[in-house]
């Protein structure tokens, strides 16, 4: 499963401007995971070279494109949402306006989209955005348009993106598409396709451009950023067809880490989602060497009970789980470890349930992304299994999970309460317009009076309470690393 943006958050719009001297107006949203915010960065530079420029200002907007989520039925609710709403308002203002479904729902659904949603002229999938031109010109002449074919090579490599509504500090680089793992419950190989890796030189291009612009930080984006393995091109699964001299000369995930923070020490690396059953001791020993490769991972457990995992089809035990767990702490101190779970999952009895919490008391993670188990049409749960746990049971044990993280989660800040940490400065604090926020290596947010700091700088902070979701401090100056 991807990790999934805060549900709080999930219905921020992620509103593009650039390109201003463009004639046509691009509304653009994006929902769920990180994947989808990077694939908009895409979509902007593909839409910015056909000549549209980007508004902050639905009404106004020639084409609104939302860029969508399937991986739970509530995250596709939200788009039924707003698209009522781009129709309220193409019927008050705007009766040109043309609408565009793109990313995961889009996949899933397909030409169904068409019917359902009468204001839908665009349909894409994740791996068609460079037919966008070609799309938009079908859309132009009257037709609707759809193209939702995966590819077995795409992967954006060559595409440079637009660096949308950022704060300059902080940007995602997409190293893999797709997932080869069929969990049971998740739509994201059906929505993403197969593995495929993206050229390391492409990658390390990409990130030169960053550094070059003074980006302090960049996360290594994948829906399992531990596959990364790139032989000269082609599918993972392929790999054992390939020459003896493709495999001597391939690249894997802890090289291109160990790449990118040689040659950039001073510059924050981070990778997200992982997978237990791919994450190998060479990722971790290498997270060990660097000290920029921040000392965060989130490593989905989705449930504690070994029976539940089988039924999930993960590839990993329970105390293969813990034993990675171990290896991680022993070999990282001071690492911080987030959870994907889901609860109520076909046939979970309170045993299983028991398991899962029991499984938290034994990694105390320092955050965690938590829900109630969604059927989703299409996947082998949806097909082969009974959703056989009653709402208000998933609810009473979702509650119980989301207490115990937060438990957890309060507990992990407080150790941080009288030490001096350093904080790379993102943004201004929403509480206050006198207070920066950042993170700590270990992506713990703190806020702290701004003085004469400004985005951008890595600063030193003092500790001097917590909530379970925040540090607060006070400066007490500039990191060497600053």
């Amino acid at each position: 499963m991807e990790k999934i943006i805060d549900e709080q958050k999930q219905g921020e719009a992620l509103i593009l401007e650039n390109n201003t001297q463009n004639k046509r107006k691009l509304f653009i949203e994006s929902y769920g995971c990180q994947m989808n915010f990077s694939d908009s960065e895409v979509v902007a530079s593909i839409m910015a070279s056909e000549g549209f420029s980007t508004t902050t200002n639905l009404e106004e907007a020639d084409l609104v494109l939302v860029n969508t989520c399937s991986i739970r039925d509530k995250a596709e609710q939200t788009v039924r949402k707003r698209l009522q709403k781009y129709n309220a308002v193409k019927n008050s203002h705007n009766k040109n306006m043309k609408v565009g479904v793109l990313g995961c729902m889009a996949e899933r659904l397909k030409d169904k989209f068409l019917e359902e949603e009468k204001i839908v002229d665009l349909v894409v999938g994740p791996d068609a955005y460079k037919d966008l031109p070609n799309l938009i010109k079908e859309v132009d002449a009257g037709r609707d348009a759809v193209n939702v074919i995966l590819s077995r090579d795409e992967t954006y490599g060559d595409v440079a993106p637009v660096r949308l509504q950022s704060n300059g500090v902080s940007a995602f680089v997409t190293i893999t598409r797709g997932c080869d793992n069929m969990c049971t419950f998740c739509v994201v190989p059906f929505t993403r396709g197969r593995e495929r890796s993206r050229d390391p030189q492409s990658i390390m291009e990409e990130v030169d451009d960053l550094v070059a612009k003074n980006f302090k930080e960049i996360t290594l984006l994948g829906q399992n950023v531990d596959s990364f393995l790139w032989y000269g091109g082609g599918l993972k699964k392929d790999f054992e067809k390939a020459s003896e001299l493709q495999k001597a000369t391939s690249t894997n995930f802890a090289m291109l880490m160990d790449m990118v923070a040689t040659k950039y020490p001073k510059l924050r690396l981070r990778f997200t989602t992982s997978n237990p059953q791919d994450m190998t001791m060479d990722v971790i020993d290498t997270m060990a060497k660097h000290k920029n490769i921040c000392k965060y991972i989130h490593l989905p457990i989705q449930s504690g009970s070994d029976r539940i995992l089988k039924e999930m089809n993960r590839q990993h035990t329970r105390e293969e789980y813990k034993d990675l767990i171990t290896n991680i702490k022993n070999r990282i101190p001071g690492c911080a470890i987030s959870q994907d779970i889901i609860v109520g999952f076909p046939t979970e009895t309170e045993q299983d349930h028991k398991d899962t919490l029991s499984m938290m008391e034994f990694v105390k993670y320092d955050y965690g992304f938590m829900f109630a188990y969604s059927e989703r049409p299409g996947t082998t749960a949806g097909r082969k299994m009974d959703d056989d746990i009653p709402n208000e049971v998933k609810k009473r044990r979702l509650s119980e999970i989301i207490d115990l993280q937060q438990k957890h989660s309060g507990e992990r800040m407080a150790q941080f309460v009288g030490q001096t940490v350093e904080i790379l400065i993102e943004k201004e604090s929403k509480r206050s317009d006198e207070q920066w926020s950042g993170r700590t290596t270990q992506n713990a947010v703190a806020v702290f009076p701004k003085e004469n700091y400004k985005v951008g700088d890595f600063v030193n902070v003092k500790i001097d309470s917590c909530t379970s979701a925040t540090m607060i401090g006070n400066a007490v100056g500039y990191s060497e690393n600053n």
